[in-house]
């Protein structure tokens, strides 16, 4: 078995949704209005802010992957662009879509033998625990935009 096209194939489910969970972006994402995912409710994060901060992730990864430097400061993560129509909305989530299948496709093309080789700094551990911590990290998220977008169409109801 080659790992990297396995856990590239994962990362590609996790957003399509055909995957052991029978959960994924594109499925939660579609019908939701640019109003529903501003939304904040309480100190909680919005969805946008969480869909951003998935795709954050995927795009500093990218760079890795490409031979660049890791870039991505953690405290920018949820600083997402203003959201203010259907169309700004739409964009962040197209956007996250296409870092996303570009990771998948740089990931795909790693040898497996890279896999063991140090990721940026010693400190950051081995590329497969970068690589497979950002697949674990949008299913985490991924369960949150769930409750999110639930007690969002609770609270519209009410």
């Amino acid at each position: 078995m080659q790992y990297t096209s396995a856990l590239a194939h994962h990362v590609r489910t996790a957003f399509a949704g055909d995957n052991w969970t029978s959960v994924g972006f594109r499925e939660k994402l579609a019908d939701l209005t640019w109003q529903q995912a501003t939304t904040r409710l309480g100190d909680h994060n919005s969805i946008a802010a969480l869909v951003y901060h998935v795709g954050y992730y995927y795009t500093g990864m990218i760079s890795v992957l490409r031979g660049g430097a890791l870039e991505i400061p953690d405290k920018f993560s949820f600083d997402h662009p203003a959201i203010t129509d259907e169309e700004d909305w739409r964009k962040l989530v197209n956007d996250t879509y296409a870092h996303v299948a570009t990771f998948a496709d740089l990931v795909e093309a790693l040898p497996d033998e890279r896999l063991a080789d140090t990721f940026t700094d010693e400190k950051y551990g081995t590329v497969w625990r970068n690589l497979l911590g950002v697949l674990e990290h949008t299913y985490y998220h991924l369960g949150q935009i769930s409750l999110l977008k639930k007690l969002i169409h609770q609270h519209e109801a009410a």
